[in-house]
């Protein structure tokens, strides 16, 4: 049988940041603590906020509950053809800061690691070498203290949980992961120390490379 975490997370009291916004699409900071879309119990999320104030938006990808940072969405439906289509073909920048567990030795460094779901412990994702998608990151070591590692992320592409399980595979789990991380590695941080600090993609309407940057709260 199929198990899934009903697991309601405390009310997110921090305001959605707006970054950017014109006709065609909206950039905003997300707070770690808020769903990017309704959930199957909590409804709060990014998408409802915005919608309140741009009744026209819609999702075009998404950041985990925990994890803090930038996110696009569009305003139109031309908008959102073309921003899926970058995603898809993988043309979008997507940087992030994470600090880790332990002391990463390798100054920079390539994780690929086929990821697929794991069907009896929704929502966590598995590594698997035979069946799995390709998932691939690579991770660049900004500082070294206390056992711990602040890594600048590149998600090549955008598995699911990619940054979180890749890392722990590793051994080197990000501090304030509730799914992968040893429960040491966990309670190290009262939140998951994960954030999406550089977006950067084609302007659907003018195409001009847009890049936005937003600093790590941790």
């Amino acid at each position: 049988m199929t198990s899934y975490t009903f697991h309601v997370p405390p009310p997110c009291n921090e305001a959605v940041e707006v970054i950017f916004v014109d006709e065609d699409l909206l950039v905003v900071r997300k707070p770690a603590g808020l769903l990017s879309v309704p959930g199957r119990i909590v409804k709060d999320s990014v998408l409802r906020r915005m919608q309140a104030e741009y009744p026209d938006v819609v999702i075009v990808h998404r950041l985990d509950l925990d994890t803090s940072g930038l996110l696009v969405l569009s305003r139109s439906r031309p908008a959102s053809s073309d921003l899926n289509r970058q995603f898809r073909e993988r043309t979008v920048s997507k940087e992030y800061v994470a600090v880790v567990d332990g002391v990463v030795n390798d100054d920079a460094g390539e994780i690929d690691l086929p990821i697929r779901s794991d069907p009896d412990n929704r929502p966590r994702q598995m590594v698997d070498r035979s069946n799995g998608r390709k998932a691939l990151t690579r991770y660049r070591v900004l500082r070294r203290e206390d056992n711990c590692s602040r890594l600048q992320l590149t998600a090549v592409t955008g598995r699911s949980h990619q940054l979180r399980i890749h890392l722990a595979e590793v051994g080197h789990p990000i501090l304030g992961c509730d799914l992968y991380a040893t429960e040491k590695a966990f309670r190290r941080a009262d939140r998951l120390l994960l954030h999406a600090t550089c977006l950067g993609f084609i302007h659907p309407g003018s195409g001009k490379w847009l890049e936005f940057e937003s600093n790590s709260p941790f």
